[in-house]
Parts: C-alpha cells; structure tokens; sequence
C-alpha cells in the first residue's frame, strides 16, 4: 500500500462533507474571524433539562483546543477579566448538525416583538415526579400541555400560564399512585411562577436575549459566566443551553451563535434517532451528566429546526432505572408575538 492510498484511509470514518457543508463552515469561520472585533452586551433552565476543513479550520480547532483566553464586553454580567473555558473539538456529526441549525436560523422567518407585547410559546412537557405515598416514595412522570405569555421585557411575575394536565406515564418498576391522575384537565389563566433570585446572566426574556453576543465565543463565554470555578461547569453550561431554548426566543443571530457555542462544550456527542415529548423524531446533540442520564436537544431532520429535549437514562445503576428510560422530555410546538394576554383567574 503505497503512501496515498494511507492517507486517503486516514480517518475514513468521518464522513465526507456536502458542499453546503463546507460553504456554511466557511461563512461560520469567516464571522468568527471578523466577530471577535465587535463586543458584545451580555438563561435560566427551568428545569435540569437541554469535517474535513483544511489550514483554516485546523488554526480554529486549535485555538478551541488550546483553551484560548478570551476578554468578553463590559455588559450586565459579563466576565471582566479574560477566561480560560474548557476546551473541545467537537465530532464533525456534532458540528454539522449544530452548524446547520445555526444556517436555518439565520434563514427563517424572524419575529420583531415591540416593547409592551408579549411572546406566546406553546409546548407540550413531560417530567419525572417523585411523590412520597402510603407504600413508600413512587416515581412517575407528569404530562402537561402549556401555553404562556412572557412580557417582552420584563421577568416571570407579569408572565401568564396556561396549562392542560394530561395523563400520567409510569415508570418501570413503579406503579401510578392515587395522587397522579389528580389536576387532570385545563388550569388558568394564572400567573406564570416568579424566578426570585435568578442571577441577571441566567435571564431569558427577550429584552435581555436580543442583547446577547452574535459570535460563536462571546456566546460560549457567556454560557460560562461564574462557572469557571465549579468542577460541574460543563454540565452547568450545557442546561443553560436549553435555558435559551425552552419558552424563550432569541433574534436569529443570537440563536446561530448559541448553536455554534454548545458544539464547542466539552463532551459533546451525536445521537442518530431520538423523539421529543409530542413523538417528532429528528437527530440530536446530546451531553451525559453524572447521574447517569443523558440530556439531548433534538433538531429536525429536513428542516434543522430545534424540536425540544428530552433526558435518557444511560447507566441504569446510577440513575436507578433501566437504559433508555426517558426521565424528561419537551416539545417546543410554536411561538408568536401577542399585543394582550389573558386576564388572570382570581380563585
């Protein structure tokens, strides 16, 4: 075998990339290379939930590799000082589908709510409750449809929800207690919970998403605002991803960067199938936590779309329950601009 034919077989398991493949990560690089001149203003998880590139791509995977320090804007909460992230180099099906997320963002209709109008999301969810019962502590999981006005600017507390309790899902091993089929039916309209004490960096209203950065690093850094010190930033700053994703809405440059910085988070790994909470199946990026549960987002196949989370059980002693369980899921159905919201239920 002579020395070309050993090249062309070297890393002959990674996939050769599509033309647009190539064209969206040059166009990723370019805004890269010209973004870092432009600074940048400064998420909240609700729950716990979610190529071959030549000299170019060599010198940015490197940069990533190295744990580049990096000085981001003087904007609310944002680091002062240069911070050293973690480092990754993310498996080029990680970076294609995020890199096509991003392009369709960049590509799809964008909504421009005004000051004094809200944004209404409309998702279906399904979590994992722990419920304490006369024959001991049951696990099982909730199902709610929710719909919810969130103020354009301003937090939780002028929020209004909307929800339809469904049928509870068991669990393996653990049997539906009385307390689950209780609520069953439509609730509200009634306030939307408040998130006192929320740090201002983990906000996701839309008058603070919409001045996040539009690069790919000022947003991984912020991702990492105050997690430099904790041995769990990387599982921290994954869940704020999903932060950013569940029941908020970010302009379409703040959504392609946000994409762009999770493929850069240490860990990442493609999965080929998985379901969000309505049964929609598309492609995920997905991260493992110490609690032997992996929290993926899912996107759509055709149209790149984000679909919603869901979490998988992947060491069954960890998480007491078997592999491949679905401990949580969400499914992000639609979101628009409302100039009203429904009037609170007084009890």
């Amino acid at each position: 075998m002579d020395e070309m034919t050993q090249l062309s077989l070297l890393r002959a398991e990674v996939p050769e990339p599509d033309p647009s493949d190539l064209r969206a990560e040059e166009r990723r690089l370019m805004a890269a290379i010209t973004g870092t001149a432009r600074s940048a203003a400064p998420l909240r998880s609700r729950r716990r939930v979610f190529v071959r590139l030549g000299v170019a791509g060599g010198l940015a995977a490197a940069a990533v590799a190295a744990g580049v320090a990096v000085s981001v804007g003087s904007g609310p909460g944002s680091p002062q000082s240069p911070v050293v992230l973690p480092s990754a180099v993310a498996p080029a099906a990680v970076t294609r589908t995020l890199d096509r997320a991003a392009e369709a963002a960049l590509h799809q209709p964008e909504l421009h709510p005004r000051q004094g109008q809200f944004l209404v999301f409309r998702s279906q969810e399904m979590e994992e409750v722990d419920s304490g019962s006369d024959r001991g502590a049951t696990r099982y999981l909730t199902n709610t449809r929710r719909t919810v006005w969130k103020p354009v600017a301003g937090l939780d507390t002028k929020g209004v929800l909307e929800e339809e309790v469904l049928p509870p899902t068991a669990l393996p091993g653990s049997p539906l207690p009385p307390e689950a089929r209780e609520g069953l039916g439509e609730h509200g309209p009634d306030r939307l919970a408040e998130s006192d004490g929320r740090a201002d960096h983990l906000r996701n209203d839309y008058a603070y998403t919409s001045r996040l950065p539009t690069d790919t690093e000022g947003m991984r850094q912020h991702l990492y605002i105050g997690l430099q010190n904790d041995p769990g930033k990387t599982i921290a700053a994954w869940q704020r991803v999903g932060g950013l994703l569940t029941e908020a809405y970010l302009p379409a440059a703040q959504r392609a960067a946000l994409f762009r910085a999770a493929a850069t988070i240490p860990g990442v790994e493609a999965v080929a199938s998985a379901k969000d909470a309505v049964g929609r199946e598309g492609a995920a990026v997905a991260l493992t936590d110490t609690e032997g549960t992996r929290q993926e987002y899912i996107f759509d196949r055709r149209t790149h779309a984000y679909l919603g989370a869901r979490t998988v059980v992947v060491d069954a002693a960890a998480a007491g329950l078997p592999k491949g369980t679905v401990t949580e899921a969400t499914a992000q159905l639609g979101v628009q601009v409302s100039d009203t919201a429904p009037a609170i239920k007084e009890n």
